[in-house]
């Protein structure tokens, strides 16, 4: 059978070509309701399917928005990464997404690869201090909108959370429950990047042991986000001499190691070690025990990114938009802190 055209829609709805291509693309132009009425039912009859490569072609741009995650693999990012590709399927887009394994080269190599596809826009959830990628970014004056981490080198519209609260709610909470202090198990950086959500996170247990009287002095223990590696790093930290009464981790996955390494240790949580995480993954709930952790609402922050890096008012210039969108932290307490809440109110 002869391909279906926009012609053939346009003659069966009794209308312009012009008025199709405005009801497909919803816009740029308004369209009386009784005529979109007729062109779409004209699509359906005919069986209409856009040429979505002309589309691009034509407009410069694609239906697709690029997103960038250090490790997919991570449940935090594969968490976020779902959040994002419904919001994006809401506003008609697809995703792409691209993994920078942590490393400088991959996430420029997505950045070029994705914006050479001509993508709506990209959200990049960064991977350290990104000077090259800032200078991939301005090379092709994209629009980017920053997600979870803000690196100091790139100044873009960021969507973030309140770590530092949120750290210091976790923290805090540990030694209410009467601890002599809380060991702080962070990320691989020993010098703080600015932007950082972990970094970010030690602050906020600094702040809280200060507010306590605690020293953190020889308290913070450097590890990878990832459980297996961090559950390597706390054998040995379990197993010594100065083994800590509570440990606040930066990321819910390094909890998940160290409540790993506690069992196998046979140290009991919470009677012997009380353990927070932070990001409240869907495994958190399921861990043994259950674990205390801080949540943000993923779901309203990918919403933010996605309505953020498609809202072409954002970058006319004069124009001052709010460049910066912190969503608050919450305490979800569970049992590994010593409670037996399922949640805060």
């Amino acid at each position: 059978m002869p391909k279906v055209t926009r012609d053939d829609v346009a003659r069966l709805a009794g209308t312009s070509t012009a008025v199709v291509s405005y009801v497909i693309n919803n816009g740029p132009r308004p369209v009386a309701p009784a005529t979109r009425e007729r062109v779409l039912a004209a699509i359906k009859q005919l069986g209409y399917r856009p040429d979505r490569v002309a589309q691009a072609m034509a407009s410069r741009r694609t239906d697709l928005i690029g997103l960038i995650v250090p490790d997919a693999r991570q449940p935090f990012f594969a968490e976020m990464a779902h959040a994002v590709e419904q919001a994006a399927s809401d506003r008609g887009k697809m995703v792409l997404v691209g993994n920078s394994d942590y490393l400088d080269e991959r996430e420029v190599h997505y950045l070029r690869a994705f914006l050479g596809m001509r993508v709506s826009g990209l959200i990049l959830i960064s991977q350290g201090p990104s000077q090259n990628a800032a200078a991939e970014i301005d090379a092709w004056d994209a629009r980017v909108v920053l997600l979870h981490e803000r690196p100091e080198a790139i100044d873009d519209i960021a969507v973030v959370t309140d770590d530092i609260g949120g750290a210091q709610l976790a923290t805090r909470h540990l030694l209410e429950h009467g601890h002599e202090y809380v060991a702080c198990l962070g990320g691989t950086e020993i010098t703080p990047v600015t932007g950082d959500p972990v970094t970010d996170h030690v602050v906020g247990w600094e702040r809280a042991m200060q507010e306590f009287g605690k020293s953190t002095e020889g308290r913070l223990f450097h590890a990878p986000y990832n459980r297996y590696d961090a559950y390597q790093v706390a054998l040995g930290l379990l197993a010594g001499p100065d083994r800590p009464p509570a440990i606040f981790c930066s990321t819910d996955d390094q909890a998940i190691g160290v409540l790993r390494a506690a069992r196998e240790l046979r140290i009991e949580v919470p009677g012997q070690l009380a353990v927070a995480g932070f990001d409240d993954v869907k495994e958190a709930g399921l861990a043994d025990p259950p674990l205390t952790t801080v949540a943000s609402d993923r779901k309203a922050m990918a919403r933010a990114a996605v309505d953020a890096v498609l809202d072409d008012s954002l970058r006319v210039p004069g124009v001052r938009r709010e460049r910066l969108r912190t969503f608050p932290s919450r305490l979800v307490v569970r049992g590994s802190c010593g409670c037996h809440a399922r949640a805060t109110p």
